[in-house]
């Protein structure tokens, strides 16, 4: 852990991305739905449960967005998401595109139309298919930014820990008496795991307190539930069985885990920097999924299927930091100054109050 970055959170957003890819690989595309023509047996029984690093995702944008809010700038919080966000989508949306259109393999398909309303990465919300599947994880977070965004409007990032006590709450409340709207706009599908990493944050940044650690014991209590609570629905799809225990264990270490970073126990870990694992981490979240798949289907019978894996996983980090020297990078910083000059301009030409 360094002055200005927690090191630890890049290696973690790392191992759950691979988590992902693993999970998509090794079992998900050959388990269900015809994405993957290749099976994996050997990686399949373990690789199932990695479906739970979007859990993990979630933990660690409740620490690290509130993080980025905590100056309580509006302004600079908005900016700093959409700099962050688009220019890898964009790429990444761009060249998922350009595969399914080049090689047409089915059930892969993608319009035009289709193409530029992802673009704008609100597709979630007006009923458009995504290029990838992979981005329905960005509505969650898109919403879980906005309730962010609602609070620094109101002014009150100051009393953050009172408003988590109340989504904590609210979604514990929601498990009994259920109402599909709260569910939408609170996220209480996956609200313990962004209320767990603010939480965490609040601990690295101000210290553990009981009130603290006893809204941590709640939301692993409210997280256990929220991801055992699916399970039977899984196993159907993909004909499985699951190991209650399994998911106890993984979402347990999760919590232990960043709970150690949050009270700086991480020692070696921590002092050492992570940031190559941390960048390439989204932009190989947004392109594995189906891009692997088309390339299994291209690849498979006719390739080992080891070599084929591991040579797509290689691959796809390899692209990844490509995407995020050759866009990401330059186009951030771009936007975040085009940002920032056009937002004053629109300040200065708002009639003074008075």
């Amino acid at each position: 852990m360094t002055k200005d970055r927690v090191n630890e959170i890049d290696l973690l957003r790392f191992i759950a991305a691979i988590s992902v890819v693993l999970f998509h690989y090794a079992f998900r595309g050959f388990a269900a739905d015809g994405l993957s023509n290749m099976p994996y047996p050997l990686l399949a029984p373990y690789a199932r449960y990695g479906y739970l690093g979007v859990e993990l995702f979630f933990m660690i944008s409740g620490f690290v967005i509130l993080m980025t809010a905590s100056g309580g700038s509006l302004r600079s919080f908005v900016i700093s998401r959409v700099v962050r966000l688009y220019p890898a989508f964009w790429a990444c949306c761009t060249l998922t595109f350009a595969m399914i259109s080049l090689f047409e393999v089915p059930p892969f398909q993608a319009g035009w139309q289709q193409y530029l309303v992802n673009l704008t990465m609100m597709s979630g919300f007006v009923d458009v298919p995504s290029i990838d599947n992979a981005y329905w994880s960005l509505f969650i977070e898109l919403k879980f930014y906005a309730l962010v965004a609602i609070v620094l409007l109101l002014g009150r990032v100051h009393q953050v820990q009172l408003w988590l006590w109340a989504w904590l709450g609210i979604s514990i409340a929601n498990q009994f008496v259920h109402s599909g709207k709260v569910t939408m706009f609170l996220l209480t599908n996956y609200s313990a795991f962004f209320i767990a990493g603010a939480c965490c944050y609040l601990i690295w940044s101000r210290g553990a307190s009981l009130t603290r650690l006893a809204m941590l014991l709640l939301a692993w209590g409210l997280g256990t539930w929220q991801a055992l609570v699916p399970l039977m629905e899984f196993e159907q799809h993909y004909a499985t069985r699951m190991s209650r225990f399994g998911v106890v264990v993984i979402i347990a270490g999760f919590f232990v885990v960043l709970l150690l970073i949050s009270l700086r126990r991480t020692g070696w870990i921590g002092q050492r920097r992570w940031l190559l694992a941390g960048v390439l981490t989204y932009p190989l979240y947004l392109l594995h999924q189906n891009i692997g798949f088309i390339l299994f289907h291209l690849g498979y019978p006719e390739w080992n299927r080891h070599l084929l894996l591991w040579s797509v996983v290689a691959g796809m980090c390899v692209l990844a930091y490509l995407v995020h020297r050759i866009v990401e990078q330059p186009l951030a910083g771009l936007m975040k100054r085009g940002l920032a000059v056009g937002m004053a301009a629109l300040d200065s030409r708002m009639p003074l109050r008075r």
